[in-house]
């Protein structure tokens, strides 16, 4: 049985907001005290993550210290040889976007917007991140009549497309990938799950350079199958980066820790990501969880260190039902691998598919053999196997 121990080749990743997060919500203040991003960096360096990510106001929230504030980051990553694998902008905290930012009615107000995410991505290009990830909390309504949504759609590809424009222009080795969600904050936020945004990406000026960044609690919000979605994802070649926490169902986005909430969601999720019955995602596994607001400093490390000691608890167990031979035997069974075969032959036409004849009766009789075959994974899950 492994340790468990993260190592950077693990590729784990830390949002600053994650363990920064104090614990507001909106029955009462913070719980916690403010996080150092130094400290921060230095704490998820000893626990073994390999790298970290922020919006603009995480790290440098104040123009004032600005230049102090990334000098002692830069050192601080310089020290514990985390890089910074993504960077994202707050373009939701402010009241100023609380009717939306790049889709907001106030033109001011979306000029803004593009101004502030312009400003991040300079950052993100000096600090070697590779990835922009763009979530649109408050691109969305909660009143019909209160947003024109064929143009908000033209709004929020204006935006991207300048975005790309910008990165092409500057040089920057720089994608962009979309965050989906259903909704909360904004009642219905645009682009709410995995397929509206792959949909509205195939509409943009460069969909070569925008992808996903798919979240745990975000898909399972809308009552998806997030392995499900992640698959898809794939399929198109666009899973730019991917968020993991936790989540029970179609309720409020509770970011719980990596592994809790929907155990059997988790385990799937990991045996997508590490290629358990496709292409295997290559890059940073990064948690965007939150802290229990009951936990003290003590449990935001112990909440951290949980995440990734999950993920490799769950890509051990996903390892060995891939590698079980009575797995492989309920595979054939269940004829999952003929499902790689094509439908028409090559050199057959749709009237040999049409003249062909077909045993209804012993077809609507085969054995499927779905039970047994869920049922050796929900047993390597639960480590009797």
């Amino acid at each position: 049985m492994n340790d468990y121990t993260p190592r950077r080749e693990d590729q784990f990743s830390f949002g600053l907001w994650t363990v920064g997060w104090q614990g507001v919500d909106v029955f009462g203040p913070a719980s916690r005290a403010p996080l150092d991003p130094v400290e921060a960096t230095e704490r998820l360096a000893e626990l073994g993550a390999a790298a970290v990510t922020f919006h603009d106001d995480d790290l440098v929230p104040d123009d004032a210290t600005r230049a102090r504030t990334l000098e002692r980051f830069r050192e601080a990553l310089d020290a514990t040889g985390l890089g910074v694998e993504m960077v994202t902008t707050n373009l939701f905290g402010h009241p100023v976007f609380k009717e939306g930012a790049f889709t907001a009615n106030n033109r001011s107000v979306r000029r803004l917007a593009l101004a502030k995410a312009l400003r991040n991505l300079d950052l993100a290009a000096e600090l070697g991140a590779k990835t922009f990830v763009l979530w649109g909390g408050r691109e969305g309504a909660e009143h019909g009549a209160g947003k024109a949504v064929h143009a908000a759609l033209d709004r929020y590809a204006e935006g991207l497309n300048a975005l790309c424009a910008y990165a092409l222009e500057q040089g920057y080795d720089i994608r962009f990938a979309i965050e989906p969600k259903p909704n909360e904050p904004r009642g219905d936020i645009l682009l709410p799950t995995i397929g509206h945004a792959l949909a509205f990406i195939g509409n943009l000026a460069h969909p070569e350079m925008v992808g996903l960044n798919p979240e745990v609690g975000h898909e399972e919000m809308a009552g998806l199958n997030f392995a499900h979605g992640l698959s898809q994802a794939l399929w198109h070649d666009k899973l730019f980066h991917v968020d993991l926490n936790g989540q029970h169902g179609p309720r409020f986005d509770q970011d719980l820790r990596f592994g809790a909430g929907n155990l059997r969601g988790a385990f799937w999720t990991v045996d997508t990501l590490e290629g358990g019955a496709g292409p295997r995602y290559g890059g940073y596994r990064h948690f965007d969880f939150k802290p229990p607001r009951a936990e003290a400093s003590d449990g935001v490390w112990e909440s951290a260190r949980a995440c990734m000691r999950n993920y490799l608890v769950l890509k051990e167990r996903a390892a060995a039902f891939r590698a079980d031979p009575a797995v492989a035997e309920a595979l054939a069974a269940a004829e999952v691998p003929e499902l790689s075969t094509p439908t028409v032959a090559g050199g057959e036409t749709l009237a040999d598919v049409r003249a062909a004849s077909y045993d209804l009766d012993a077809l609507a009789m085969r054995s499927t053999g779905q039970e047994r075959l869920d049922q050796l994974a929900l047993e390597h899950l639960m480590g009797v196997r």
